[in-house]
């Protein structure tokens, strides 16, 4: 474990912000490494058929905004992990998920969305059910272009670490459909 000095220092160096196929100014651009890592890794991932069909079929369920925030406040107040949160953990999608998680030391956590930013699948409960607000899916789905994008990084409560979210759209036909966010522990990339 390296010391919060040399943490900071190395966030300071890394600069994470980046968006790929998106405009946007930034102070530094992300470690190549990271960038290595979110374009020939992650961005794979969500060209897996698991997770296409997955985000087909939760597309395909017509959700409104409507619903899906209502489900959000109720998720954002649930204290434990509520039997519909356990079911987007325990799917075949979600178990697989976590097997790619769980093949790496630098991965956090994984969740996927829907071209609305409703989660579909997780590694374990997210703050919110409702992604399609913030700028990793708005940047990664990017009106069905899609994009890699890298957020700063920040010290995630839930992983007790430092890390950087990357978000990959999840890729049908040359279409982003959803978007898969990658929590990665900048210490151990």
């Amino acid at each position: 474990m390296i010391g919060r000095k040399a943490c900071l220092s190395a966030i300071g160096a890394l600069g994470l912000s980046l968006v790929v196929g998106v405009g946007g100014s930034f102070a530094a651009p992300p470690a190549p490494h990271v960038v290595e890592l979110a374009h020939n890794k992650l961005a794979q991932i969500g060209t897996d058929p698991l997770i296409i069909a997955a985000v087909k079929a939760a597309n395909a369920q017509g959700k409104t905004l409507v619903e899906i925030k209502a489900l959000d406040e109720k998720w954002i107040a649930e204290r434990g992990l509520a039997e519909y949160m356990t079911k987007l953990i325990n799917s075949d999608v979600g178990r697989h998920l976590s097997n790619i998680m769980y093949s790496t030391e630098y991965i956090m956590e994984i969740f996927v969305m829907d071209n609305l930013g409703a989660n579909v699948a997780m590694t374990g409960k997210t703050s919110d059910y409702w992604q399609g607000d913030e700028k990793k899916f708005k940047n990664s789905f990017n009106d069905g272009k899609g994009g890699v994008f890298i957020d700063d990084p920040d010290f995630d409560l839930s992983c007790q670490a430092f890390v950087v979210q990357i978000s990959v759209p999840v890729m049908d036909g040359g279409k982003a459909i959803g978007a898969i966010t990658f929590s990665v522990d900048v210490d151990r990339i």
